[in-house]
Formats: structure tokens, sequence, C-alpha cells
């Protein structure tokens, strides 16, 4: 009979192993490299669905403007544009990194973890939380990113 125990470890490895390459993607600066990390880690129609910060959804949503700040990717090229565009941002630019929490959790077809953004010396400068919803191959369909500080 196989050990329930050793389910959850492997679940749990796999689970970290697909968030630690997750938050890779974000730090890697050579394009082609991302390209074949996104492939790896999603579906061909697979999506990003970005939630910005409590500010950027406030100006947004302001008389006038009446906007839902929710930001979506969908498919290779849109997440590779979005990936691009962060990376020489905040981690080129600004010089920021992005750093996995010890909390990756997962459930059925569900992964769900915190981040960090952190500068060079150390200070932590945003936290998110990712749900990433896994296809049948274990890549992502869709992924869920909320900032949260």
């Amino acid at each position: 009979m196989t050990d329930p125990q050793a389910f959850v470890e492997i679940s749990s490895r796999s689970a970290a192993e697909l968030a630690d390459k997750y938050l890779a993607l974000w730090n890697e600066p050579d394009a082609h490299r991302r390209r074949r990390m996104i492939a790896e880690l999603w579906t061909e129609d697979g999506r990003h669905i970005l939630q910005p910060p409590q500010e950027i959804r406030a100006i947004a949503a302001q008389p006038g403007i009446g906007l839902t700040a929710i930001l979506e990717a969908r498919g290779y090229e849109q997440i590779e544009a979005r990936a691009a565009s962060v990376y020489e941002h905040w981690v080129g630019s600004e010089g920021f990194s992005f750093r996995g929490r010890d909390d990756v959790e997962r459930l059925g077809d569900v992964v769900k973890f915190h981040w960090e953004a952190v500068a060079k010396d150390g200070e932590v400068f945003a936290v998110g939380l990712d749900f990433l919803v896994l296809a049948g191959d274990g890549r992502i369909a869709r992924d869920y990113t909320f900032v949260v500080a």
C-alpha cells in the first residue's frame, strides 16, 4: 500500500519546484531563456491575471475613469511581453529580485505561494500571492497574481 505521507511530500516538493521555476522566470535576464521557461511553465493558451496594488486600483476606479484594474496576459506572446516588462523595470532598472517564501502548498490542481520583491540591501519592497491553476500536464493554465503589500 502507498504511504499517504510520501504522496504529500512528493506533491509538496513538486509544488515547491514549480514555484521556484516560476519565480526564476521573473528574475531571468536572457529573453531566449525566458521564452523557453514560459513554454515549459504555461500551456499555450495559459493566462496570467494580475490584480495590481490597491493604489492603482483606486486610481482606475475614480469617477470619469471607472475601470477595473485587472491586467490579463493570454498566451505565450503576451506572457513573454509581461515577463520582459517586469524584468526590465523591476529587476533590470530598479535592482529588485523576486524570491519565494517558504509556504508553497498544493491542493488538487492549484498551487499557492507568497513571493517578495527584494532590494539589493535585503529590504522587502512588495509581497504577492499567487494561485496557479494547473492543466492536466502540470503546466499553468491560469495564474492569478495578487500584489498584497
